[in-house]
């Protein structure tokens, strides 16, 4: 299985060559040459399987650079029930006929990242020590991404992490998990911005090739190949969940922010998976949204982007979409690297032309919004018809899915969070608090260790300078 850009460059790598490197050396981002395809007999066949099990099949079609058996441990060792808490590692249950919940957020940080991120902190301690070398993860989160990060890179030999996360953007239990951890290894750096503020210097530091290549720099973010690929894989769980072997059609509804999650699903439906239709939800920030209805990709500046009760989806930016973008043009690298460089930076955003619209429906993503008036309705509804408590993120998909006619088709809602992580609004839409998990009780109470920075991408790398690995 070989790797290219999505903005032109054909030098084909190898699945271990792009785990450590994040950005492509133009800038793109990285896409298997062909996505394998799974015929109905595989299917069948992946129907009965373990998560565990299921995950190496997959793994398999794009990593052929690790020994089969060094990948199916590694794998194993990954998806436990000491980790995420269940043997299912993400079960699905059924509020009513056709409409599901897949649980993606069972693992240590009660959040949907831990899904790749806990396989990525594995694939990377591996392959370091295979290598012989370091590693310095720079990385930026709007609320999840950065805990889940953390918690499965704390402590492991050959890597340090440096986190940004824009400063009183993140609600008060995702900030704890990300600012109480006291590992020498974590480095938070807390951005005086937003999101994209955050994403954008994470960017131009992995765009400085000799910086780069002399810190040995990394990154976790959803523009890592490897974080998408491994969530792939829970679309074809829930779906076996759902269909029971029958191969019928599905639909998946998706809180989205940076592209990242739902990109699995597009990537999952590419190789076979029946996919009727990707449910795309956006909060207030809808440039997904817009994009889907209108065929308009408008980047809002940082005093544009709303702060919202769904603070992982606080983003105007979204990194992961020129994945889709690439797919979209027929795999036009040259043209993607236009949208996605001159386009972006002269213009703030672009139109596609009439043709390449239509062609959207091919690829059976639908879109829709959800404010905070919709989030409270919603939690409130489920707590009440179905007696389950949803957080904020989860009911913004569910808003979305229930626009549509899941009675025709069963739909799976990712639930992408614990509702423990946004207590307050929980609070306020059903009058009670929810249930937090004995060992994160007292999270919020212990001491916090980070560090606040302008935004500068010079004192970015400084710091970086001065504490990374050598």
């Amino acid at each position: 299985m070989n790797y290219i850009s999505t903005r032109g460059d054909n030098t084909t790598k190898r699945f271990c060559d792009i785990l450590l490197e994040g950005l492509a050396p133009d800038g793109g981002l990285y896409l298997p040459e062909k996505y394998p395809q799974v015929d109905a007999v595989t299917l069948k066949r992946w129907s009965t399987l373990r998560y565990d099990e299921l995950a190496y099949e997959i793994l398999s079609l794009f990593i052929d650079d690790i020994p089969p058996e060094d990948l199916k441990d590694i794998v194993k060792n990954t998806y436990t029930k000491e980790v995420f808490g269940t043997e299912e590692i993400t079960p699905v249950k059924s509020l009513t006929q056709n409409l599901y919940i897949e649980e993606l957020s069972n693992g240590p940080t009660l959040a949907f990242k831990d899904m790749a991120l806990q396989l990525l902190g594995n694939l990377f301690e591996y392959e370091l020590k295979r290598k012989g070398k370091i590693l310095n993860i720079l990385g930026a989160t709007s609320g999840d991404t950065g805990s889940a990060a953390e918690y499965a890179m704390r402590g492991k030999s050959g890597i340090s992490v440096f986190m940004l996360s824009p400063k009183d953007r993140m609600s008060p239990f995702q900030q704890a998990q990300m600012y109480s951890l006291q590992d020498e290894n974590i480095h938070n750096i807390v951005i005086e911005g937003v999101f994209d503020d955050c994403q954008d210097m994470v960017k131009a530091v992995s765009n400085d090739l000799d910086f780069k290549q002399k810190y040995n720099i990394g990154t976790v973010n959803s523009i890592n190949w490897a974080r998408i690929v491994a969530q792939v894989v829970y679309y074809f769980y829930g779906y076996f969940q759902v269909t029971k072997g029958t191969l019928s059609p599905v639909n998946f509804a998706v809180p989205s922010g940076n592209f990242g999650n739902i990109c699995a699903g597009h990537v999952a439906r590419m190789m076979g998976l029946p996919i009727k239709h990707l449910i795309l939800a956006t909060n207030e920030n809808d440039v997904l949204d817009e994009f889907f209805k209108t065929g308009t990709y408008r980047v809002r500046k940082g005093g544009e982007t709303y702060e919202t009760s769904s603070p992982s989806m606080d983003i105007s930016k979204a990194s992961n979409f020129e994945r889709f973008v690439f797919d979209l043009l027929g795999r036009d690298g040259e043209r993607t690297k236009d949208l996605f460089g001159a386009g972006l930076s002269k213009n703030g955003g672009f139109t596609l032309s009439p043709e390449d619209f239509n062609k959207i429906k091919e690829y059976g993503f639908i879109s829709g919004k959800s404010t905070h008036t919709d989030r409270l309705n919603t939690i409130k509804n489920i707590w009440e018809k179905y007696n389950r408590l949803i957080d904020t993120h989860t009911a913004d998909a569910m808003k979305v899915a229930l626009e549509y006619n899941y009675r025709e088709v069963p739909t799976i809602v990712l639930e992408t969070a614990q509702p423990a992580k946004f207590a307050e609004t929980i609070e306020e839409a059903v009058g009670i608090s929810p249930e937090v998990p004995e060992k994160l009780r007292e999270l919020e109470n212990l001491p916090k260790k980070f560090i606040i920075m302008p935004v500068n991408v010079e004192k970015i790398k400084n710091y970086i300078e001065e504490k990374a690995l050598k």
